[in-house]
C-alpha cells in the first residue's frame, strides 16, 4: 500500500468507525492506510479531547500550508551562486544569510549545486570534497522501501534546526559480517546516540532505534533515514515513537550532515573495518559520551549533552 494524504472523506469515515467502538488497527484496514496514520491523525487533530473531522481537516490543510516551503527569490538564489563561486561552502552562506534576515538552509544549497550539476553546471567544482559528493555509481537508483515518505514532505522548521525533536538516523558498519552500529542524532541540540547490532538487518535496526528513542519519546518529532533497506521497518518505529519518518533523497548524504559528521568523531573510537565483535557496549557508551561532552563550535563551544538537557527542561 503506497502512502496518501488523508482525505476529508477519510477523515470522516474515521470519526464514524470510532463512534462505533471500532479498533484502531480495523480502522486503518478500512481506512486503507496504516495504523500508524490513524494513530497520529488522532493525536494531532484531537480537539476538546474529542476527534472532529471537520476540525481535523482544517488543521491539516493549515500545517501544510504552513509546511509548504516557500520560493526562494532569484536575487537571493544568484547571491548564493555567487558565493559558491568563490568557495564559500554551504554552510558558511547559510549561516551568513540567516544572520543577514535571508533564512537559507544548507541542506538546500546542497541541493541545488546537485541540481546545477545534473543541467551541467560547474558549480560543484567549489565545494572542498568536489566531484566526491556527488558521485553516482552503476546503479541510479536507491532500492525502493514500501511507503516510504520523502524528504520532501517533511516541515520546512526542520531544515533550519529552529525546532527541539528533530532527529537524523545511520548505519555505521565495522568488517563485513561483523556487524553495525546504529546511529541517531538530534538535529538541534547534536546530542548522539549509539547502539550496537548484530547485523544490519531491518529487524535488528528497528529494535535498536525503538530501544534507543524510547526514554527520549516525548522529544521525537521526525526521524529522517537514507534509502538503506535497514530501515525498511520505518512504520512500526513510527508508531512506537508516535513520531513522523522521512526518507532522504537517493545519494544526498548532505540531507543528514550532522549525523554524518557525527559518525566520523565515532570513527576516531571505532576505526574503519574493526571486527565489531571485539567491540563492547562499553566502548560504544564510552564513544557516545565522549562524542556528547566534546565542545562543538556550531553551539557556541558548549557541549551537546548540556544543550540537550537545557532543552528536555525547557520542552
Amino acid at each position: 500500500m503506497s502512502y496518501q494524504q488523508l482525505t476529508e472523506g477519510r477523515r470522516y469515515q474515521i470519526s464514524t468507525l470510532l463512534e462505533l467502538g471500532i479498533s484502531i488497527s480495523e480502522i486503518a484496514l478500512k481506512v486503507k492506510c496504516h495504523r500508524a496514520t490513524v494513530y497520529r491523525e488522532l493525536k494531532r487533530n484531537r480537539a476538546h479531547g474529542q476527534y472532529c473531522p471537520k476540525y481535523a481537516h482544517a488543521s491539516s490543510v493549515s500545517r501544510r500550508k504552513a509546511a509548504h516551503k516557500y520560493r526562494i527569490p532569484v536575487e537571493r538564489i544568484e547571491f548564493v551562486g555567487l558565493l559558491i563561486s568563490i568557495d564559500w561552502s554551504p554552510e558558511q552562506i547559510s549561516s551568513v544569510l540567516t544572520k543577514a534576515g535571508a533564512s537559507i538552509s544548507h541542506e538546500w544549497i546542497y541541493r541545488y549545486i546537485a541540481q546545477d550539476k545534473c543541467q551541467g553546471g560547474k558549480l560543484y567544482r567549489h565545494l572542498r570534497q568536489g566531484h566526491k559528493r556527488y558521485r553516482k555509481g552503476l546503479k541510479e537508483k536507491a532500492p525502493m522501501i514500501k511507503n516510504a515518505i520523502s524528504i520532501d514532505e517533511r516541515a520546512s522548521i526542520v531544515d533550519n534546526r529552529e525546532r527541539f525533536g528533530d532527529w537524523e538516523i545511520d548505519t555505521v558498519l565495522g568488517k563485513h559480517g561483523t556487524g553495525a552500529i546504529v546511529t541517531i542524532l538530534e538535529r538541534k541540540s547534536r546530542f548522539y546516540l549509539a547502539k550496537k547490532v548484530a547485523s544490519k538487518s531491518a529487524a535488528e535496526v528497528t529494535k535498536a532505534t525503538i530501544d534507543m528513542l524510547t526514554p527520549y519519546k516525548d522529544y521525537v518529532h521526525t526521524i529522517t533515514a537514507d534509502n538503506g533497506r535497514e530501515f525498511a521497518g520505518h512504520q512500526e518505529i513510527a508508531e512506537a515513537l508516535d513520531a513522523d519518518l522521512y526518507f532522504a533523497h537517493p545519494y544526498s548524504s548532505w540531507e543528514r550532515g550532522a549525523n554524518e559528521n557525527a559518525n566520523g568523531l565515532l570513527r576516531q573510537y571505532v576505526k574503519k573495518g574493526t571486527d565489531l565483535r571485539t567491540v563492547t557496549d562499553d566502548d560504544i557508551q564510552f564513544a557516545q559520551s565522549r562524542i556528547n561532552n566534546r565542545p562543538k563550535k556550531c553551539l557556541g563551544f558548549k557541549q551537546p549533552a548540556v544543550i540537550f538537557k537545557e532543552m528536555a527542561m525547557a520542552a
